[in-house]
């Protein structure tokens, strides 16, 4: 995107303030929005997902807010050779969400996989025309995913994946996406696509809304080793799935650091901080609070508490989990009933598109 269309949406600190008036208007007015989110099934979800994103998820959702969750099964393919688990990932990630408070029967909240909606992978064709190579070569965030994956060839797909993301946002006229710092960049390009689609297609009367970002106000949450983000390919994470034996050997190994009063301290004391953090979201209390309270036990001490506090907190989540684990089909039927209401949406969109392209016959 050019300097000129970048600053029309001004700078991050703009962009903050129009989250916040977003988030206001959203508490009065649910019925105006569409929010569209999503994951790539790479994995089992884990506690950083949780508290990070899938909390969000359902108190849009209580608001009112219709909300389609994509799972980006494409997307897979772009950083990574291996595909054979992917279907039972898509199973494993509608699991999580469900079981984290997701309801997917209340007629607005919809999940689905984008690969089984053909309509809305159409969009990509006509959405690549209206950017350059220049403008995908310089996305920051794609640069950073190529950089994460390892990979020595760089396949096309990686290039134009913001642009598929484009579709899954504006297929069902998405017009706010809960979104971190590092994603606004593909946002940007989406509203970029909206706009242009509009300007070169349907002057008289806009296809696309602009989406807007909905940043998230939730803390980053750390691995257990303390200085990067958790993540299931850094060996770093808890898993919502995991039991509550194996929650407690991974706390066990986390890592602090040698001092043994406990303090809170985030800037010096990362490692540390992140547990009480973890303690403060289990149980609503200040992580100042908890600190003051452990004191001088030390390391021990606060991994206790954070594995008492963890524990019961996911004991219902985890119940819930290993019931849906057996009812495969009713997931599944998740799964048919979202594709059918995505499909629905995405095809009368696609024949809007036509109808302005001057393609319909």
């Amino acid at each position: 995107m050019d300097t000129q269309e970048q600053l029309e949406y001004g700078t991050f600190e703009a962009t903050l303030e129009r989250s916040r008036q977003l988030e206001q208007d959203l508490q009065k007015n649910p019925g105006k929005y569409q929010v569209l989110t999503g994951d790539r099934p790479t994995g089992r979800l884990h506690i950083g997902h949780y508290f990070g994103s899938l909390q969000n998820r359902v108190r849009l959702q209580k608001l009112g807010v219709p909300t389609f969750i994509v799972i980006a099964d494409y997307q897979v393919l772009t950083d990574r050779d291996t595909f054979e688990n992917i279907a039972e990932n898509v199973k494993q990630l509608t699991i999580d969400y469900i079981a984290a408070g997701i309801d997917p029967t209340d007629g607005k909240t919809f999940i689905f996989p984008h690969s089984h909606v053909p309509e809305l992978n159409q969009l990509l064709l006509p959405f690549l025309t209206l950017v350059t190579n220049a403008e995908l070569d310089r996305n920051p965030t794609v640069k950073e995913e190529i950089i994460a994956s390892g990979q020595k060839r760089i396949n096309a797909g990686m290039y134009t994946y913001p642009v598929h993301q484009a579709a899954d946002i504006l297929f069902c006229k998405g017009n706010v996406v809960p979104v971190g710092k590092d994603q606004l960049p593909h946002l940007e390009l989406t509203r970029t696509i909206a706009r242009r689609f509009n300007d070169r297609f349907a002057k008289k009367k806009p296809v696309f809304p602009e989406p807007h970002p909905l940043l998230s106000q939730a803390p980053i949450i750390l691995g257990l080793d303390g200085s990067q983000k958790m993540s299931k390919s850094r060996n770093n994470a808890i898993m919502l799935s995991a039991d509550e034996e194996e929650t407690a050997r991974l706390i066990k190994k986390a890592k602090t650091d040698p001092e043994r009063t406990i303090t809170y301290d985030p800037e010096n004391r990362p490692e540390v901080s992140n547990l009480l953090l973890l303690i403060s979201l289990t149980t609503g209390r200040k992580p100042e609070e908890i600190a003051a309270e452990i004191g001088d036990g030390g390391a021990g001490q606060l991994k206790k508490v954070l594995t008492e506090s963890l524990n019961e907190y996911l004991r219902p989540l985890r119940a819930r989990r290993k019931e849906l684990e057996q009812n495969l089909d009713y997931v599944r039927d998740v799964l048919r009933s979202g594709i059918a209401a995505a499909r629905e949406v995405a095809v009368k969109t696609l024949e809007e598109v036509r109808e302005v392209m001057n393609m319909k016959i």
